[in-house]
């Protein structure tokens, strides 16, 4: 087996002449001239996972290329025209080897934030990518793509995974956060432009001005919720 890391979540697992490409998202590049594919897994529907803009002409270089991916991001990318087949928790897939789908939701980021479906892929019974969950395959696995950066995730629950899964070999992935973190906060701010709520988020740019962005607000809490916290 041969792992080609195309930086952040995007893995290109090659093995017993299988060529399969493992969420391609906008912090990833470097995956849009493979040509050759027999899949595309998509573990769910956030942008650092599949970048619908550079999938539709990835997979006009692949048209024997079948895409996989939860039923929520199916659906948002049928809407685009792209075809993609659902993979649901304990489904087996044909895709050059067997690939077999764990895993039914995404880690929780906040409390306020709802929770997406995410589906992790174990390849030829080898290597495992959870994306964004901590899902633990009830069957061996040999190399774990190990998340090790993300807002939904904590250095200790990280270590705790690792030691759950407990493969041969772990590969960092998700680490965009860590290793470019300008770009993330710019996405970041990004994604912010058309919210209209009151509370703001400040950062510094990397020129030294301030930068200021809307915020969703949360709800406040009733009076007795807050002296209770408080005392």
């Amino acid at each position: 087996m041969r792992l080609t890391k195309y930086e952040h979540a995007c893995v290109l697992v090659e093995d017993d002449g299988a060529r399969i490409l493992i969420d391609p998202g906008i912090y990833s590049s470097g995956f849009e001239a493979l040509t050759g594919l027999d899949a595309v897994l998509i573990t769910h529907q956030h942008a650092d996972h599949v970048d619908a803009d550079r999938l539709g002409p990835l997979l006009a270089g692949n048209p024997h290329a079948r895409v996989y991916a939860d039923d929520a991001t199916a659906a948002i990318l049928r809407e685009k025209g792209l075809e993609a087949a659902v993979a649901s928790e304990g489904e087996q897939i044909s895709a050059g080897v067997d690939v077999t789908v764990h895993g039914v939701n995404h880690a929780v980021i906040h409390p306020d934030i709802p929770i997406i479906p995410n589906v992790g892929y174990l390849i030829n019974g080898r290597f495992f990518h959870p994306g964004d969950a901590f899902t633990v395959p009830d069957v061996p696995v040999d190399v774990l793509g190990l998340p090790t950066g993300a807002p939904w995730l904590k250095l200790s629950e990280a270590v705790d995974y690792l030691r759950a899964v407990a493969p041969r070999v772990a590969v960092p992935i998700h680490e965009a956060a860590l290793a470019r973190p300008a770009a993330v906060k710019i996405a970041f701010l990004s994604s912010l432009k058309s919210s209209s709520h009151v509370a703001r988020y400040c950062a510094w740019s990397a020129r030294g001005s301030l930068v200021i962005a809307s915020l969703p607000q949360r709800k406040a809490a009733p009076s007795s919720a807050i002296s209770s916290s408080a005392a």
